[in-house]
């Protein structure tokens, strides 16, 4: 009756069994402060069945705060680990153990932490600054979080029950096929990714569909803010890419579930074609990751040098050019994997290329500082701290796409480090300029600055602490995934600077924690009456902090860049009027579909196969259900929106006194 699914499978290690007692403790008294609150009614009304765009982002970014505090542990993990295994010693980890701590590391920070702050950081902007009261679709939206937050409870779900597999965040056959895997470890991995997989085309679709029909008047393609065309190209990346990873998982699923043999070396399967398939993906992922953050800087360096944003018109292009060449580098992935001379020419010759339109970008930032008045506030420190992280990255990885240099570095802790510069770098640096920048306008009170730059220095020191040791390490020879070494080798003093590193990484994220909370308890303090606290240029700084559910009680008109600057400075008065707004109503099928999705990949995996038939027709039942159902939005009148703005006056004005 319950398949594989056996007493065996709760049996953990005490590491394993702690986390899952941590997780289950936490979920406890999550539900007791509810339950004290009496806030249950208000979560599900408030939070969890709406389709508003900036509820759904707000959510998205506390699954990916709650996601990030696992994989940063599971980096502590690993480090600690290298510097307890040396020599005669070989550390409080299991060999099989340590290999899925580095894959949950890997799968939670991409898929789950950085996918999870870019839609986020999308949901909540880019409607406002568009001059749009929603996206295209959106329940859509809510099944595709929905649908993201059943992927990582897998992740979460594995250390419960069963194992998460350790074949790695790419998990590359025959390692990840039945005969050498033939746990569930990998099928979590699979489902996991392949369900968030789909929750991401969803999302891409959407966002491609918002942009190009539900822009205010006036705002042509190349009135757009820079964060808009970053995320436009990042989309168009998701709809081009992620059917390949859906297609790869799922002939990966039927090699394991049904002996089929896309991958394996007999009966005509070819190991390699998972790995082209695999970086064909993996390349423009990456792309799909740091181009809203490119968007983000633009944003951060024009509001905070009080200028417009220098050269336009070629970060636009350089966006587009980067979005082309992205589909045409993957193959520096396997440089060392036997393709042949002219093939590894080509494919080093793009990534080369490929860096030109990126270093556009970076000139073109420092130039819209030149002769500015530069404020150095929060965001503008992640700014900084990004260039020097980004660009030396950025070099090491030029580099690498020289075929012979990549033989020697490709599989050491070179490669790791250069990675790491992009990711955390280019991604992490970029979300938190982006969260501290647009937080007020999120939540209506600005973030402690003080605690704002504590976080800063020690993520960005504890970086350099962490990844510019593994240079070294990588050039000596320290292979990537390792888990022991001989202390002859002389590699410990680096691996204890790469532990510190770690630490500081974790405490920068205490200081985020600390942030937000001091931020919330003294609100009252910090809080923003005037919707525009940066003097900022587009739109979402003309609403006001939260914007009200409807963004816009007039849909604006734009003339030129940089919208809401040039109103600002329109001496012409304005005359309001207001009309009935068209509203989606909320909708917990988004929520139920997520539920079965899960439940239908947890019965997959566990070889539950009744369960899997139950919610898979369950799924069936909601869609049609919800495809059925035509009362799904409602009027406000013109009346009611005027009542709301004259409150919101009045706060305003009560504010400035």
């Amino acid at each position: 009756m319950f398949g594989k699914l056996n007493l065996e499978a709760f049996h953990h290690d005490a590491i394993e069994a702690l986390a899952g007692l941590s997780m289950i403790f936490g979920g406890l008294f999550a539900m007791a402060i509810l339950f004290y609150y009496r806030r249950w009614t208000w979560l599900w009304r408030v939070w969890i069945t709406s389709v508003d765009h900036k509820k759904i982002g707000v959510m998205y970014l506390v699954v990916s705060f709650l996601m990030l505090f696992k994989g940063v542990f599971d980096a502590v993990m690993l480090r600690f680990q290298q510097v307890t295994s040396i020599g005669n010693l070989h550390g409080y980890l299991e060999p099989s153990h340590y290999q899925q701590v580095v894959t949950a590391h890997g799968t939670t920070m991409i898929f789950f932490v950085a996918m999870g702050v870019v839609f986020g950081l999308v949901n909540i902007i880019l409607p406002l600054q568009i001059g749009a009261r929603d996206v295209a679709f959106p329940f859509l939206n809510s099944l595709s979080f929905w649908i993201f937050t059943s992927g990582a409870m897998f992740i979460m779900v594995s250390l419960l029950i069963g194992d998460f597999s350790g074949a790695g965040w790419v998990a590359y056959p025959p390692l990840s096929g039945i005969k050498y895997n033939p746990g569930v470890g990998v099928d979590y991995w699979l489902w996991s990714v392949a369900i968030s997989g789909v929750g991401t085309l969803l999302s891409g679709i959407n966002f491609i569909v918002t942009i190009f029909k539900m822009r205010c008047p006036g705002m042509t393609l190349m009135r757009m803010p820079i964060f808009v065309w970053s995320s436009l190209c990042s989309m168009v990346l998701i709809v081009l890419a992620f059917p390949i990873l859906t297609a790869t998982t799922t002939m990966l699923t039927c090699d394991r579930l049904l002996g089929m043999h896309f991958f394996t070396s007999e009966m005509g399967g070819n190991p390699m074609m998972y790995v082209n398939l695999i970086w064909a993906w993996g390349h423009p992922e990456v792309y799909i990751l740091i181009l809203p953050f490119f968007g983000v800087f633009s944003e951060v360096v024009a509001t905070f040098s009080q200028k417009r944003l220098f050269g336009y018109v070629s970060m636009v292009w350089a966006l587009v050019v980067i979005t082309f060449l992205s589909f045409i580098v993957w193959l520096h992935h396997f440089f060392t994997m036997g393709a042949g001379a002219n093939v590894n020419a080509f494919f080093g010759v793009m990534t080369m290329v490929i860096a030109v339109p990126t270093g556009v970008k970076v000139f073109n930032w420092l130039f819209t500082s030149y002769e500015g008045r530069v404020q150095f506030t929060v965001p503008m420190l992640w700014f900084l701290g990004f260039i020097f992280i980004f660009t030396t990255g950025g070099m090491t990885g030029v580099l690498m796409s020289i075929a012979p240099v990549d033989f020697q570095m490709h599989n050491s802790l070179f490669l790791i480090a250069h990675f790491h510069s992009m990711v955390i770098g280019g991604v992490l640096f970029g979300f938190w300029a982006g969260f501290t920048y647009w937080f007020p306008k999120i939540t209506g009170f600005l973030l402690d600055v003080r605690l704002g730059i504590w976080a800063f220095w020690f993520w960005f020191v504890g970086f350099l602490l962490a990844f510019m040791p593994l240079y070294v390490l990588g050039l000596m020879g320290a292979t990537r995934r390792l888990d022991h070494f001989s202390e002859s080798l002389g590699w410990t003093p680096l691996f204890v600077v790469a532990a510190i590193g770690s630490m500081f990484i974790l405490t920068g994220i205490g200081f985020h924690s600390a942030q937000i909370f001091i931020s919330i308890k003294h609100r009252r303090k910090n809080i923003d009456v005037t919707g525009d606290p940066w003097n900022g240029r587009t739109l979402e700084w003309s609403v006001p902090s939260p914007p009200p559910f409807y963004n816009f009680a007039e849909t604006p008109e734009v003339h030129s860049r940089d919208a809401f600057w040039t109103m600002k400075h329109d001496p012409s008065p304005k005359q309001r009027s207001f009309r009935d707004i068209h509203m989606p109503k909320n909708t917990p099928y988004g929520l139920y579909i997520g539920a079965l999705s899960f439940m239908f990949g947890f019965a997959m995996i566990w070889a539950i196969y009744w369960l899997a038939v139950l919610s898979f027709v369950a799924t069936v039942i909601c869609v049609v259900i919800r495809l059925c159902d035509d009362d799904t939005d409602y009027n406000v009148p013109a009346h009611e929106v005027a009542n709301i703005e004259a409150k919101i006056e009045r706060k305003h004005e009560m504010g400035l006194l």
